[in-house]
């Protein structure tokens, strides 16, 4: 059966505590944009979060590319992840470290699951 995944939420953070007891996320520091007066800046640590649903069970792959215009992005990570079925909701914490942004601008940010885009945003980067 083909199924087209679809992205439930997309949320930029400084990290994910997940409770040992009830497996519930708790999202750390969440932040829409970065700010800085000097440029180029290299960004310490994020987290990008995501949860997918509509993906059929078994083995699946997530990229997400970036670049300074959406015409230019190269893929920033690959991983795999499993789906148990098409009503699963599949939580993804994706650790992005020493991210360069050489100047003011919003950054395109691309999203696919299986080759197929499920969402294309921007990192605004403000001075």
């Amino acid at each position: 059966m083909n199924s087209q995944p679809t992205l439930l939420n997309w949320i930029t953070c400084d990290g994910v505590h997940i409770d040992p007891s009830t497996g519930k996320h708790t999202l750390l520091g969440v932040f829409s944009s970065i700010g800085s007066n000097r440029f180029p800046i290299t960004y310490p640590f994020m987290v990008w979060f995501l949860t997918v649903t509509n993906v059929s069970a078994g083995e699946h792959k997530l990229r997400i590319s970036f670049g300074e215009t959406p015409e230019t992005v190269q893929p920033l990570l690959e991983r795999p992840f499993v789906s148990q079925d098409l009503k699963h909701r599949v939580n993804l914490i994706n650790e992005v470290s020493n991210l360069v942004f050489p100047k003011s601008s919003d950054y395109a940010i691309v999203v696919e699951i299986d080759d197929q885009v499920v969402l294309k945003t921007s990192m605004p980067v403000l001075s």
